[in-house]
């Protein structure tokens, strides 16, 4: 199979067609209808084997993460989901492998009501880039420089089930196997809070998602809102296979610092806490405060059952 036969097989002709899609997978560029009085959000990711994801992760949760991880990013700019540019660099062609992973790319994609809309296919080490564009009004958008002094800090679901999943197998740690399974659908399958992004906008102050760990991942915000916060260790959600582990240092660690959850976390001001905690149970999303904004020049205070509680390395960055 050569790659235009590829695109072929796999990308052209599947998955939905969105009507403001004037010309899709097959030109140079694709066309596509931007909504008047909207802006576009734009988010592209690359995942590569090895650091990214284990070289015998299932082909399906790998089309799946690909997609969800760069849809997470829209979310967190309380953003609808439009459109995907994929860029994939293959060692070599395996139909089987590659029927698989494109079937994981095209179920959350229609999930989601998102076009594939073009990329591009190369040889080489085994890369997936993603380019995902979103839809959002004018003005709108959230972002992470908008946290005021006395909002509160909310997640919108457990952590620490990656890192779990992550670590369990890298140090062979023995954990029930029904434990282990509901880690690593989190960690194969994550599901990016897209209605969630949607209820905020408007209502939180300020939104990241959580990919690095909740402490980096809050810590831009921080950066750019110009203030500090106080963190709950203890209040921060996690999951009965996280719960499993007997070492409560060693899942505050997993919870608080080693990502790849891509739940939300964002703030929001007291007059609102109420109302926007009751919008999002109307989708199913509970979520927890585990903390509060606070005018100190960006220090991050990290409490444990009220007891200060030294901070763990800061989460994943490349280079680092």
């Amino acid at each position: 199979m050569k790659e235009f036969e590829l695109i072929n097989r796999y990308f052209t002709g599947r998955g939905i067609s969105r009507r403001d899609v004037d010309l899709g997978i097959g030109d140079d560029c694709a066309l596509v209808n931007v909504p008047e009085n909207c802006q576009l959000a734009i988010t592209t990711d690359t995942l590569v084997e090895g650091v990214h994801f284990f070289a015998d992760i299932p082909p399906r949760a790998l089309g799946h993460r690909v997609i969800a991880v760069n849809l997470s990013d829209l979310a967190a700019m309380g953003a609808e989901p439009a459109w995907l540019s994929i860029g994939l660099t293959l060692p070599n062609i395996d139909a089987q492998w590659l029927e698989a992973f494109t079937d994981g790319m095209h179920e959350i994609a229609e999930y989601y009501n998102v076009q594939i809309i073009g990329g591009d296919t190369t040889q080489g080490p085994l890369t997936i880039t993603v380019c995902a564009k979103g839809i959002v009004p004018n003005g709108k958008a959230l972002t992470r420089s908008g946290a005021r002094n006395g909002d509160w800090i909310y997640v919108t679901g457990p952590l620490g089930d990656a890192g779990l999943a992550i670590e369990a197998r890298k140090q062979g740690w023995s954990i029930a196997p029904v434990h282990l399974k509901n880690a690593n659908e989190r960690f194969f399958y994550p599901s990016p809070r897209v209605a969630a992004g949607q209820v905020l906008r408007g209502v939180a102050t300020s939104a990241i998602d959580i990919s690095d760990g909740l402490l980096a991942d809050l810590s831009h915000i921080l950066k750019q809102s110009g203030v500090g916060a106080v963190i709950h260790a203890d209040k921060v959600p996690t999951s009965a296979a996280l719960n499993s582990l007997d070492n409560d240092e060693l899942r505050l660690q997993l919870a608080l610092a080693y990502g790849d959850d891509y739940e939300l976390l964002f703030t929001v001001s007291d007059d609102n806490k109420n109302m926007l905690e009751a919008k999002l149970n109307q989708y199913g999303v509970e979520p927890v405060c585990i903390g509060q904004i606070v005018n100190n020049d960006g220090r991050l205070e990290l409490l444990n059952n009220n007891q200060p509680w030294p901070l763990p390395e800061v989460g994943f960055e490349h280079f680092s």
